[in-house]
C-alpha cells in the first residue's frame, strides 16, 4: 500500500510559521488525493487541507484559508503544508493522509507530528 511519514512539527511563537512535510512511499502511483488533518487535545480530528495528486486542485477548511498552503512535489512523492500566522488554535497533532484511486476516503495515515503555538 502507501506509507506516509510526516516531519516539520515543533514549537513556534504565535504569528510564526512552520512547514510540514509528508513523504509517501510504496504504491504512490495509486494516490488520488493527499490531505492534512489535525487533532487538538480533547477535540475530534478535523480536516485541514487536501490536494488532488493529479490536478493539484486544493481545498481548505475555512479557519486556515489565507494562512495555510498545501502543495506537492510529485517527483519527491511529498506533500507540504506551509503554515503562516499561526495562532494558539492551531496547536494540534497534524496527520498526513492519503486517499487512493480505489478508495472513497482517506485510509492511509502517517504517525502525526506535533505543532505547538506558544505566546
Amino acid at each position: 500500500q502507501v506509507q506516509l511519514v510526516e516531519s516539520g512539527g515543533g514549537l513556534v511563537q504565535a504569528g510564526g510559521s512552520l512547514r510540514l512535510s509528508c513523504a509517501a512511499s510504496g504504491r504512490t502511483f495509486s494516490i488520488y488525493s493527499m490531505g492534512w488533518f489535525r487533532q487538538a487535545p480533547g477535540k475530534d480530528r478535523e480536516f485541514v487541507a487536501r490536494i488532488n495528486w493529479i490536478t493539484s486542485i486544493t481545498r481548505y477548511v475555512d479557519s486556515v484559508k489565507g494562512r495555510f498552503t498545501i502543495s506537492r512535489d510529485n517527483a519527491k512523492n511529498t506533500v507540504y503544508l506551509q503554515m503562516n500566522s499561526l495562532g494558539f488554535e492551531d496547536t494540534a497533532v497534524y496527520y498526513c493522509a492519503a486517499r487512493l484511486l480505489s478508495s472513497s476516503d482517506y485510509d492511509h495515515w502517517g504517525q502525526g507530528t506535533q505543532v505547538t503555538v506558544s505566546s
